[in-house]
């Protein structure tokens, strides 16, 4: 063999090195920006589903922020003048319709009779 087809062969066989090396490197780069691609939607899915669970949340202690400022107004009602009486009545409507309400009463002895 004359030594240029020696030559030209190895040329060909560089540049077909070369060739496969660039391609590898492209398969691993467009393999790179799929999984981040993929990365990046599983992310952005994930940040909305937390955002949406967040405002629930938000919702929910809103609705008991209310209860509890409620409970408040009403608690400083009943230790404030007339109190006691606020908590009668209350009890009152507590009463089942046609109900007899009793009242045990002690006796000066220590016991009590119904």
């Amino acid at each position: 063999m004359p030594s240029g087809d020696v030559a030209m062969q190895q040329g060909l066989s560089s540049e077909r090195q070369e060739l496969l090396c660039s391609v590898i490197g492209l398969v691993v780069k467009v393999g790179l920006v799929l999984v981040a691609g993929v990365s990046l939607a599983r992310l952005a899915t994930a940040y909305q589903e937390r955002m949406e669970r967040q405002g629930e949340l938000a919702a929910v202690l809103d609705l008991e922020r209310a209860k509890l400022a409620k409970a408040r107004e009403r608690f400083d009602h009943l230790f404030m003048v007339d109190g006691e009486q606020r908590l009668i009545r209350e009890q009152n409507q507590w009463i089942a319709p046609n109900r007899l309400r009793v009242v045990w009463q002690g006796s000066e002895g220590g016991r009590s009779n119904p």
